[in-house]
């Protein structure tokens, strides 16, 4: 009876220690295509955010409030993926996935506060369209220099003490029976899954930070975009109401692609999880929305197109 009553105390011990990413290790025929593939699209997002970053820092046409804050969501997309990828290429090229108590909290910790940083800078933008087009005349009074870097201060912060306590109370669980974490990075509802006892608690304390973090601010982008697209539709000219258009389409699609997939994955019941398609989902808003956004942002938006066109025969001949 002593030794039964042990063996919990003795897997909650072995499980604080470390826990395994089981990551893709179950489709092993498949794991050199997918460090290939990963490593490329990882590349094409470094590179494409730190073009953007570059080029709206050193064009002069460029240094407006619309562009230093794409600058910031790219520095966060660098960041954002920076915590989950480097890892999860590791792990393809390897046996031991093993990631210690500490380094999962801490990996869970800077992605929670990057992913929430991404969802404010999202709704700053849409308030920067929102007084560009609704308000033209007192545009450049409003998004003053100092607003700017306030907001884009409070995007990087804000969601630092709420992730502190929030990972704190996650990791403050007592964890029993297996330690395979049947995902490839330590995200929330697959570590929720290895914790024995009630969850119940923490469950709709995710489903709270989730509202604040995610769908508070998908619906101040959404009425940003009810007034935005209202008032395009009532200017006089054709040309006026494309050019409007054309300045938010980008943000518009960006904004779908992200906040879509996070609200699938953090919002949706419990019941309704299965492994193969929160693996696809975190693949989908870790990795695919970062390798678009910089596509979308250059190939949809003229401006940054007629700034590389300018720059990059300079750069080349540098």
């Amino acid at each position: 009876m002593e030794s039964t009553g042990q063996n919990p105390l003795q897997a909650n011990h072995t499980t604080l220690m470390d826990f395994i990413l089981v990551g893709f290790s179950d489709v092993p025929n498949l794991r050199g295509l997918l460090f290939g593939v990963f490593l490329i699209i990882y590349v094409i997002i470094l590179m494409g955010n730190s073009l953007i970053i570059i080029i709206t820092k050193v064009n002069p046409s460029l240094q407006t409030p619309m562009y230093f804050f794409l600058g910031n969501l790219s520095s966060l997309e660098i960041c954002y993926v920076s915590v989950t990828v480097p890892r999860l290429l590791t792990d393809l090229c390897r046996q031991n996935r093993n990631i210690s108590f500490l380094a999962c909290a801490t990996q869970m910790y800077f992605f929670l506060i990057f992913g929430a940083s991404e969802c404010f800078i999202l709704t700053a933008m849409a308030y920067d369209r929102y007084v560009a087009i609704c308000n033209p005349l007192l545009y450049p009074l409003i998004m003053n220099n100092r607003l700017c870097i306030q907001l884009a201060t409070g995007c990087w912060i804000t969601g630092i003490p709420v992730h502190i306590g929030f990972t704190y109370l996650i990791f403050s669980l007592h964890f029993c029976g297996s330690n395979k974490l049947n995902h490839f990075f330590c995200d929330i509802p697959p570590v929720l899954k290895l914790a024995c006892g009630d969850t119940f608690m923490i469950e709709m304390l995710v489903y709270e930070v989730a509202v604040l973090v995610v769908t508070i601010p998908f619906l101040l982008i959404l009425a940003s975009y009810v007034k935005i697209i209202s008032t395009i539709l009532k200017l006089p000219s054709a040309a006026g109401r494309a050019k409007a258009f054309s300045t938010c389409s980008s943000h518009l699609m960006v904004v779908a692609l992200f906040f879509g997939s996070g609200t699938i994955t953090y919002l949706r019941p419990k019941s309704s999880h299965s492994t193969g398609m929160d693996k696809f989902l975190s693949l989908f808003y870790t990795i695919v929305t970062p390798m678009f956004n910089p596509i979308i942002y250059c190939l949809r938006n003229k401006e940054v197109m007629v700034a590389l066109k300018k720059s990059l025969p300079k750069w080349i001949v540098l």
